[in-house]
Parts: C-alpha cells; structure tokens; sequence
C-alpha cells in the first residue's frame, strides 16, 4: 500500500518538529523532520520505500544496489532496496569523511541509487556520489523522503523525493533565533517533553511579538 500526503505523516507521528534546531549541515532552523519517528513502525516505512520505489523506477528502471548515508538514510535505503530487489548498503564517516566499511563495495559499472531520508544542502548527498563514482560505479539517481531544499539542489542524475519544501535555513552567525537569545538544540539529543517546552517557548515569542506590534500601533494611531 502507498502512501500519500508524507507531511501529514509527520505530523501524525510527531515528527514535524518546530522550535530552534542546529541541523547536521551545521544551520539553523526552526522546522526539522526527524524522520526516524515514522520509520520506527515498519508498516511506514514499507508504505514510504514502496512510493518512492515506483517514482524511481518510472525513470531509472534498472539499478544494481542502494547506498545510503549513515545513519539517517539506513533504514529507508534498506527499504527501498527491498522494492527494488537490490542490494542495500551504506557510507559511514571515519576521520571525518564518508566511507564504506564493513566488507561493502561496489563493483566497477553498478548503477547506483542514493537514498537519503531527509536532504538539505545536499553535502552528503555529495559525499556519498563521490564514494560511488571514486569505487567505480555509477549514480544512476538520487531520491529522498524529504527534499527541504525546494527542489533547488541538483546533482547531475534525476532527483526524486516525496515531499519537496523550501524550509528556512539561517547561518549561525545570521540566525534571528539566537539573537533573540535562544540556544539551538540538536535533533535526537533531546526528549519529547522538552520538545513540547522549546515549541511552547517559540509560541510565546510569537504572541509577545504580535502584542508588541499592536501597541505600537495604538501608539502611533494616539500620536496622530
């Protein structure tokens, strides 16, 4: 069974997540998708892999393995691998750089596809095209459950995804959060009530902001 409507998913297994997040990519946001939430229920995950399978292949029809980074993209990419009938496996960082362990490889000429859950900037995408091509194989397409890039980033191969959304990034040093004096957590590091606390705080930012612009307002419709 497929699945569609992937952002009310998110929402449906509290995954869609607002507060003041620091991204694996080093931004900063106020929306992050964790989508291990969802893939934790297998059901899910098979529905979200089998929909992404069939817009796959619709394009690239033939491809020899899946590779994926670690560790976000594991789970799916062993999911979309077993629609695809293929061979799962994934890039993990040593010294600081994506590479394959364990006893994976790739052989020269296999088609690869890049599976992500979520892409931002696209830099382990990349990452992990380079693994491919520098084991002699190629990147037949790339595809992802969460493109929060809007479609923007390219990779040379066709892109695929299921949702696609231009979510707003900010560097550090420009983040209006932090200005503000709020402190960015990172995904994962935190429980699901402090969850609920950081997105109380951002609401009550937002309510303070809104009473401020009305009185100002009132202020300014008083002076005339």
């Amino acid at each position: 069974m497929k699945v569609t409507g992937i952002k009310e998913l998110f929402k449906k297994h509290g995954a869609l997540l607002s507060g003041h997040f620091l991204l694996s990519s080093g931004l900063h946001s106020d929306t992050y998708f964790q989508s291990a939430l969802i893939l934790q229920h297998p059901h899910e995950a098979e529905r979200l892999a089998e929909t992404l399978a069939e817009k796959v292949m619709r394009e690239v029809p033939d491809v020899d393995v899946v590779v994926s980074p670690a560790i976000g993209g594991i789970v799916i990419g062993q999911e979309v691998a077993a629609q695809l009938g293929t061979r799962a496996i994934f890039a993990e960082r040593a010294d600081g750089k994506l590479v394959l362990r364990r006893g994976f490889h790739i052989e020269k000429g296999e088609k690869c596809l890049i599976v992500e859950d979520v892409i931002t900037t696209g830099l382990s995408t990349k990452e992990v095209k380079e693994v491919v091509e520098t084991s002699g194989g190629k990147t037949a397409a790339v595809c992802c459950l969460v493109d929060r890039s809007g479609g923007s980033i390219e990779f040379g191969v066709p892109k695929f995804s299921l949702l696609e959304i231009e979510a707003v990034n900010y560097k550090p040093e420009e983040c209006p959060m932090c200005k503000e004096g709020g402190t960015p957590v990172k995904p994962g590091s935190r429980t699901k009530q402090q969850n609920g606390k950081q997105e109380q705080k951002q609401e009550q930012k937002q309510e303070q902001k809104q009473e401020q612009k009305q009185e100002q307002k009132q202020e300014q419709g008083e002076s005339k």
